[in-house]
């Protein structure tokens, strides 16, 4: 089965607004590390939350 195109707008509901953020900024936190270590590159990644926490990734040799 293939999954329809979503259309991209803000999620109206703030439970599953902050939801969606925390899974999606794991995700990029994730992605972000595999791509320092499978491509030996310099990653850095900076995410400021919808209340203004920090959040940072930077690879390291």
């Amino acid at each position: 089965m293939v999954r329809g195109k979503t259309q991209m707008r803000r999620i109206e509901n703030a439970t599953s607004r902050q939801v969606t953020f925390s899974k999606r900024r794991n995700g990029l936190l994730k992605k972000a590390f595999e791509l320092s270590v499978l491509c030996d590159a310099e990653v850095g990644l900076i995410i400021f939350s919808p209340r203004g926490k920090l959040y940072e990734f930077a690879s390291s040799r």
